[in-house]
């Protein structure tokens, strides 16, 4: 899955040649999963159409700061387009446009959006060879470069004149690859790998029964989900259940048993460089396992149960420099409770939720959790969707590895 999946984009086009070039960008864009929104200035209209950008990007092409073709002159707010976008990318660049970036001569739509961005924002240069390397062209380099942005090197090659040389856009691809290793670089998980338990476990009672727990799965999943957004390499050990990785890069391990989840994370762990156990793990499991499916015959029915093994207290006994996070579902005396865990699990960090809390807890969109680290500092998180929650996770995690 590329990086761009999910990404806003605001692609401003300029008034050069190689603008019939956005047309490719924009489709490349939309396959990597990203969203687009395009502004176009006037003088780009004459080298594409602000329909083709818009049929691609499936949105409306901004170009002025009103619409003239309106009766109520809707403005097109440049503060808002500036601050939507993830990333933005001017391209192609012309010596034009690059000049009113360096200089803030914001008389155009596309200008005042590029002053009014608070994202990363790229450049692709698109002039001929002249003008490439004129002085006044590279102080606008160089200028831009000093305030934050990022440029993608001009391509060498057939030129417009009829020159050959440098100063020719980057294609499309090489600038979609270009980003992407860019963004990749400076991902806060990017070299780490990470173990992630999610889900219930079933424990077998006989072929057709099996003891589990309401655990739908979704924050470990999201955990995971959003630790590959990061850059971060990720093993998901995950109990059954009907959630499915949304990055293509989540290596899952699917397993029943807490049995199977305890192989499963012994088998990774002395390779990983953190580990965060959110499956709701059978702490009992029936002793013996009927072969066939048990009669309904008695009027009562025991089953002797085992203790299964503790996974977080195995990998806690023989972690070495791994980041290990464990959860805590409590009912009662939660915080002393969670503390007695970090310290008999040996845990780094500690997530703690309690079913008395509204909205937290299994097959849930939303939790409320605890923080709790080694030293017993105490952090309580308001209620949010998991997706945040795991962000808020991984952030702990982030931080650790910086202190290193």
């Amino acid at each position: 899955m590329s990086v761009l999946n999910g990404k806003k984009i605001l692609l401003g086009v300029s008034g050069g040649i190689a603008a019939y070039k956005t047309a490719s960008l924009v489709r490349l864009f939309i396959k990597a999963g990203a969203h687009v929104q395009v502004i176009m200035t006037p003088a780009s209209k004459d080298f594409v159409t602000p329909l083709t950008l818009s049929t691609l990007s499936k949105n409306p092409v901004h170009s002025n700061f009103f619409n003239q073709d309106d009766e109520d002159a809707v403005w097109n707010n440049h503060v808002e387009l500036g601050l939507w976008a993830d990333l933005m990318l001017i391209a192609p660049a012309t010596a034009n446009t690059l000049s009113k970036m360096a200089t803030g001569n914001s008389d155009n739509l596309l200008i005042a959006a590029y002053l009014s961005a608070k994202c990363p924002v790229y450049f692709a240069p698109a002039m001929d060879l002249d003008m490439y390397k004129h002085p006044s062209t590279i102080s606008s380099f160089n200028t831009l470069k000093q305030f934050g942005n990022i440029m993608i090197p001009a391509e060498s090659g057939e030129l417009a004149s009829g020159l050959s040389g440098e100063g020719r856009m980057a294609e499309p691809e090489n600038i979609i690859a270009f980003l992407e290793a860019d963004l990749e670089s400076k991902l806060p998980l990017k070299g780490k790998k990470i173990l992630i338990t999610a889900g219930p476990t079933y424990e077998a009672i006989d072929p057709v029964r099996f003891i589990g727990n309401h655990s739908s799965g979704k924050m470990g999943f999201d955990i995971a989900n959003e630790a590959a957004n990061l850059g971060a390499e990720v093993v998901l050990v995950s109990g059954p259940t009907h959630y499915k990785a949304k990055n293509a890069s989540i290596k899952v391990v699917n397993v029943i048993s807490a049995q199977d989840m305890y192989e499963a994370c012994h088998e990774y762990f002395n390779d990983v460089d953190a580990a965060i156990a959110a499956a709701a793990v059978a702490d009992y499991r029936p002793k013996e396992v009927a072969l066939q499916k048990i009669k309904k015959n008695a009027a009562e029915f025991s089953i002797e149960l085992e203790k299964t093994k503790d996974i977080l207290s195995s990998l806690g006994a023989i972690k070495k420099n791994q980041f290990l996070v464990g959860f805590a579902l409590e009912t009662e005396n939660e915080i002393e409770n969670a503390k007695l865990k970090i310290q008999k699990k040996n845990l780094d960090l500690i997530v703690l939720n309690s079913l008395q809390d509204e909205g937290a807890g299994f097959k849930k969109e939303t939790n409320k959790v605890t923080f709790i680290d080694k030293d017993f500092k105490i952090e309580p998180m308001e209620l949010k969707a998991k997706e945040f929650v795991a962000q808020d996770i991984l952030n702990k995690v982030i931080l650790h590895f910086s202190k290193l």
